[in-house]
């Protein structure tokens, strides 16, 4: 039997009707949310990235603000622009496109801002708040993930979960939030000895890896909830997964799909990060 799809649009478009309701809400106190976004140069998958983020603003009321800026910007240049962002009050978030060009530091751009408007989760000090389980901005990617999972109803307490990559913007954070939630977490890599024998343990298994189609059906423990956070281009520039998902759908008990999963519900934890800043600011007015 297919596992039963986890479909971010479907979740996104209803998250998105509440967040619209809570920006109107603060537009009758007289504060419009707004979100800046910074890109540096003209990678085409940032470009259409920027792009979705200002459809996502405009869909649910928000103010945005998108700040485009040449590939031969100097750290100075851009830190700048990022503290005028902090001082001006009618932007209640900032995020800041990654990667940025080689010769920028990025950890160092994102100290620049200011942790209450850091909607992408990634200010040190908002990572510390969520590795120390107290409240703050939580990284959009892992909060989608989290909340496809929620959506299952499976009491995760207890449960194995897995997973596959240990970056800061989604690895890490995401074995954080299982944590909070008493699953058993393993984190995975590149440097992981037999990693079929983790993922197959794996009640939850999250793919946040890279590599198209990576995960395989024979890696996966029937009836599991296979997240795939991996948006690849395959030979024929299809956007595709870092799971088999016509295999792994077999399998597993639930998965999302690659477009159309996680991806979607990135950009509306972001649009709800910001909504959260700005019921904040408006809050210590």
């Amino acid at each position: 039997m297919s596992a039963q799809l986890l479909d971010g649009k479907l979740m996104s478009d209803e998250l998105r009707v509440r967040i619209a309701e809570r920006v109107a809400l603060l537009k009758e106190k007289g504060v419009q949310p707004g979100l800046a976004v910074i890109l540096v140069g003209e990678d085409p998958a940032s470009q259409i990235y920027v792009r979705n983020k200002e459809k996502g603003c405009e869909q649910v009321g928000m103010h945005s603000v998108a700040i485009r800026l040449p590939e031969n910007t100097t750290q100075a240049e851009l830190e700048g622009h990022i503290r005028a962002l902090n001082a001006d009050a009618s932007i209640h978030g900032i995020l800041v496109q990654l990667p940025l060009p080689k010769h920028l530091d990025e950890a160092a751009a994102l100290a620049v801002i200011v942790p209450e408007k850091d909607v992408d989760g990634f200010h040190v000090q908002n990572a510390g708040k969520l590795m120390s389980g107290l409240p703050g901005v939580v990284a959009c990617t892992p909060k989608g993930a989290m909340e496809m999972i929620r959506r299952t109803g499976v009491n995760l307490s207890g449960k194995e979960a897995v997973v596959v990559g240990r970056s800061n913007i989604v690895g890490k954070p995401m074995a954080m939030l299982l944590l909070q939630q008493n699953c058993t977490v393993t984190m995975c890599h590149s440097r992981t000895a037999d990693l079929a024998a983790h993922t197959r343990r794996a009640d939850v298994l999250v793919a946040a890896v890279g590599k198209a189609k990576f995960i395989t059906a024979d890696m996966v423990k029937p009836g599991a909830i296979v997240i795939d956070v991996g948006i690849n281009r395959n030979a024929e520039g299809k956007v595709v997964g870092d799971v088999d998902f016509d295999a792994v759908k077999e399998v597993a008990g639930w998965i999302t799909p690659v477009p159309g999963g996680v991806g979607r519900m990135t950009i509306t934890m972001l649009l709800e990060n910001t909504v959260e800043a700005a019921e904040r600011a408006a809050l210590n007015k």
